[in-house]
């Protein structure tokens, strides 16, 4: 915890700058060190040329000329957010919203956007509006296990059994579960998980559980999960593919986004570097695109989850500069992102500074063949926190295993620790060019049981606390041990523990911990629970009774 407090302090200062809606955001002296693969802002590449260049069009002579026909823009319209799915015609639906160019209040109509169903044979566009969905903004639409489709949007949500509608408006259930709501409840996004339930984080950091994403949406977060410095945090997008879970949240005003990882999605990790900021939007050709905000990430993922594609609400300028028919806009735009190789680490016994090699499975798959494809030499294995900055294993020897192929890493310079859930590979192909992955490691456990109470309730009559245990994992929980500790005026007044008997997934249990009728009590009380579950993570809560 001290490295990270450390290693983030250079962010906890900024400078100011002398218009509104931008802060500059120092970076700490470690980036320096980080190298290509390090940062997910590395991951994103060159846009093939979509459609015309051209000059005659809205937008600073910054984003001109410019590929119209990437995303989504035209001249009635400014657009907001929005993410696509491919469907099972093939084609690429983009739901996003806009607004009238021309509106009085120019940029700030948002509130009074319309979401919209756009198509596209490509990722990239050109995407042509088909359909209204209803009012709305910053939409993300997903499908659930029973095969809806659900669009939220800030409030509410539209649901629907096909991608054409109809849409049917609704609204969602939330339970804070006795915690505080981190900055509101907007801005919201969602991951599925393997057996259905969904995992929401909003605006603010909060993590939630929904049984299966449309049900109620249960708070289990006690404080943002957000990096620990200081920022303006908003947009955040989290995916999971067939390793982690991902989440990207954006600092507004400092314009710079940060990235971090989780293995069950309550519990993250950031990584060093910037996630994105202004400046990605780069083309084959050489044509630069440099818009002044990047706002409303969302990720396309492809069959393994990996991320492939972010998309992008971009602006031109500061937002209110945006007037009604003026030559400032908003669109959505697509950029392409190098996808992860997959790998598979063999070693079955957890990696420790003794362990004298590592052998890693690189696979093989269409347009990547690591037998020919790859630079031996550059590669590093380990944990992310020294891969990340050149470090890690060497490779010692390799061969060939099918298509595939089986690397063996000295164990010299790992770095793997107890709270590393996921190696990492980082180094070049034969053209120079980065590579990078992360494998599972086989001695963690990725679906844990997720152990969460309410707020005790003491009987002072009965002499007893009572305590509501919820499990929000996707496994039937263990036994497991619930303290409870009573503070009066900031002393300890009594410590009372007990079991709780294993529950199903989204089952919930009172339990009754018994303590001394004769331990006077006054008003001013305060406790600390702490659930030590067998198979998970300990969870605490803290509050006033």
């Amino acid at each position: 915890m001290r490295k990270i407090i450390v290693f983030f302090a250079a962010l906890l200062i900024f400078t100011q700058v002398s218009f509104a809606q931008i802060e500059e955001r120092p970076r700490p002296a470690e980036w320096n060190n980080l190298v290509p693969g390090a940062k997910f802002i590395d991951l994103f590449q060159p846009i093939p040329p979509i459609g015309k260049l051209t000059a005659d069009t809205w937008g600073t002579a910054t984003v001109k000329p410019r590929y119209v026909d990437n995303g989504i823009e035209d001249n009635e319209w400014s657009y907001w957010g929005g993410n696509i799915l491919k469907g099972e015609d093939g084609q690429f639906h983009l739901f996003v919203c806009r607004w009238r160019e021309d509106s009085p209040k120019g940029h700030h109509e948002w509130p009074r956007s319309i979401v919209v169903h756009a198509v596209s044979g490509h990722s990239m566009g050109p995407f042509k509006v088909i359909g209204e969905v209803g009012k709305g903004h910053n939409p993300e639409i997903y499908r659930t296990a029973d095969g809806h489709f659900v669009v939220y949007v800030i409030d509410g949500y539209y649901v629907s059994e096909s991608l054409d509608g109809p849409w049917e408006y609704s609204k969602f259930d939330f339970d804070q579960r006795d915690r505080p709501i981190i900055e509101g409840l907007s801005n919201l996004t969602f991951a599925r998980r393997e057996d259905g339930s969904y995992l929401m984080v909003c605006r603010g950091g909060g993590v939630w559980f929904s049984k299966d994403g449309v049900s109620t949406f249960n708070q289990v977060s006690n404080e943002r999960v957000y990096p620990p410095v200081d920022g303006r945090f908003e947009d955040p997008v989290i995916w999971k593919d067939h390793v982690q879970y991902h989440l990207i949240v954006n600092d507004w005003l400092g314009r710079i986004a940060f990235y971090q990882r989780s293995k069950d999605g309550v519990h993250w990790k950031t990584d060093p570097g910037e996630a994105y900021m202004p400046g990605i939007t780069t083309y084959e050709d050489g044509t630069i695109e440099d818009w002044f905000k990047y706002e409303r990430i969302k990720i396309f993922q492809d069959e393994l989850g990996r991320a492939v594609q972010a998309n992008f609400a971009v602006i031109d300028t500061l937002k209110n500069e945006d007037k009604p028919n003026d030559r400032h806009s908003s669109k959505n735009i697509g950029i392409p992102l190098k996808a992860g190789m997959q790998l598979e680490l063999l070693n079955k016994k957890a990696i420790t500074p003794k362990t004298k090699s590592i052998k890693v499975l690189v696979k093989a798959e269409p347009g990547f063949n690591p037998q020919q494809d790859l630079d031996l030499a550059s590669l590093r294995f380990g944990a992310s926190e020294e891969v990340n900055f050149g470090r890690g294993a060497k490779v010692l020897s390799s061969q060939a295993k099918g298509d595939d192929l089986e690397i063996s890493f000295e164990g010299k310079g790992n770095g793997f620790k107890e709270d590393n859930f996921a190696g990492k590979m980082i180094g070049k192909d034969n053209n120079g060019d980065m590579v990078f992955g992360f494998s599972r490691l086989p001695w963690v456990n990725y679906n844990p049981e997720i152990l969460s109470a309410r707020k005790p309730e003491i009987d002072k009559e009965k002499g007893i606390v009572r305590v509501k245990v919820e499990n929000f994992g996707q496994i039937k929980s263990k036994k497991a041990k619930v303290i409870v500790e009573v503070f009066e005026d900031g002393k300890s007044a009594f410590t009372s523990e007990g079991k709780v008997h294993s529950l199903d997934p989204f089952e919930g249990i009172r339990i009754e911990l018994p303590y001394d009728q004769l331990i006077p009590l006054g008003s001013d009380l305060t406790y600390k629970l702490t659930i030590l579950p067998s198979n998970g993570e300990m969870e605490m809560l803290e509050g006033e009774l």
